[in-house]
């Protein structure tokens, strides 16, 4: 248990994902997941057809977390799809 005055006891909330990929309801999930990911496509997208510009290593923390979050709607998909690996 972390005390109040404990750092991480005040870095706020958990990201949507976490909270909502927990969730026991494969539907919940899946669109949890969804959202999740085509925010960062959106912010892919800006870069790289609106021509919005970032320095190099936001360019890999941004492809990163779109890689991620795809990676979490997958597994949502197949455990909505009942084809779980």
């Amino acid at each position: 248990m972390l005390s109040p005055g404990d750092p991480l006891a005040d870095s706020g909330p958990l990201p949507r994902y976490t909270v909502r990929m927990t969730t026991d309801d494969p539907r919940e999930a899946y669109r949890a997941a969804w959202a999740d990911w085509q925010a960062q496509l959106s912010r892919l997208h800006a870069f790289f057809l609106d021509g919005e510009r970032l320095p190099p290593p936001e360019v890999k923390g941004l492809l990163n977390r779109e890689s991620r979050a795809k990676e979490r709607y997958e597994a949502a998909r197949r455990r909505l799809l009942g084809i779980e690996e």
